[in-house]
């Protein structure tokens, strides 16, 4: 069974002003000669987990880690009423992908990320196809309005009593239409007991989409510190209440640009968030992309997807020139 390899320290970081006041923290790590990787968290809004550098061998991979626009290390701090989040859109943190790449020097990066990561990974990639030598991708989402409505409204049909709950936390008249909207309205609140209780409901949803997943971890979004829990739910809403700026079906149709690009989809059969549907829908419209179905996992991983991780990219390093 494949390991994780030892955590590393970062042999650089910093602060990158991206524009609009915004300024991204990012890490770099392994080998400063080796293949580019960018880490591209999920959420949207949860901050680069530094763990998932462990899934590069440091002595073949140059790891990028680096934290959107609102959250993580990333200024200013979405878990402040006060920021704006109008210029924290999926096409903003294109570009800032872009400039992070140039201001490291880097010319063709491999991507890696799941979940939310997954859709920013494809909607960058399908921009800048040249930029981009390969991605693997575990837990994917192409964050379409049907997949927005399963996960806050259609899933609940299997989980009745915490969906009523989460739908019964908004105001009684929100009840009948987009429950995202809603909770985005209620964690822009002027008052900060509503904007917390709307977090902490959130959160409660999202953990029960996963709780049945065996191998997760219980409150597996609701145990984050309170800044960064406010920060995840606003800008989760924040996206998912504007279709995350995407055409419906836009990443799909557009899955063509991806022509040349090797990739490898992981994804849980158990993922009850992100059915399966998605994955095997990309898999159809990406030839060159290679769909792995594990059995045993859910939307957060498992033992199995994560040597599936460490497979695909210790592959794509041996295919390095």
């Amino acid at each position: 069974m494949a390991q994780p390899f030892p955590p590393t320290a970062p042999d650089a970081h910093g602060l990158l002003d991206v524009g609009d006041g915004n300024r991204i923290y990012w890490e770099t790590s392994g080998n400063p000669e080796g293949k580019a990787a960018l880490c591209v968290h999920g959420g949207p809004g949860s901050g680069g987990r530094r763990g998932s550098r462990t899934m590069f061998d440091p002595e073949v991979y140059r790891v990028v880690v680096f934290d959107q626009r609102g959250c993580g290390e990333s200024l200013p701090h979405a878990a402040d009423p006060a920021v704006d989040l109008v210029h924290n859109t999926t096409h903003h943190l294109i570009a800032d992908m872009e400039r992070l790449r140039e201001h490291l020097g880097i010319e063709r990066w491999l991507l890696y990320g799941g979940s939310w990561g997954s859709t920013l990974i494809l909607a960058y990639a399908e921009r800048h196809p040249e930029r981009v030598s390969e991605i693997v991708i575990p837990g994917v989402t192409m964050t379409r309005p049907e997949e927005i409505d399963w996960l806050y409204r259609g899933v609940g049909r299997l989980l009745p009593g915490p969906w009523e709950a989460f739908r019964d936390a908004v105001p009684e008249p929100d009840r009948g239409g987009s429950l995202v909207a809603a909770y985005d309205r209620l964690l822009n609140s002027p008052d900060e007991a509503v904007r917390v209780k709307a977090a902490r409901d959130w959160c409660a949803w999202e953990d029960a989409v996963i709780a049945h997943e065996v191998l997760g971890n219980p409150g597996y979004y609701s145990d984050k510190p309170d800044d960064a829990l406010m920060a995840f739910t606003r800008i989760c809403a924040h996206y998912f209440a504007h279709d995350a700026w995407l055409e419906d079906g836009q990443l799909l149709r557009d899955a063509h640009r991806l022509a040349g690009i090797p990739g490898v989809l992981i994804h849980g059969r158990l993922d009850l968030g992100s059915p399966l549907k998605t994955a095997w829908e990309l898999s159809k419209a990406w030839p060159d992309a290679e769909l792995k179905v594990i059995d045993e996992s859910g939307h957060t991983g498992s033992p199995a997807m994560r040597d599936a991780i460490l497979e695909a990219i210790a592959r794509f390093g041996r295919e390095t020139p």
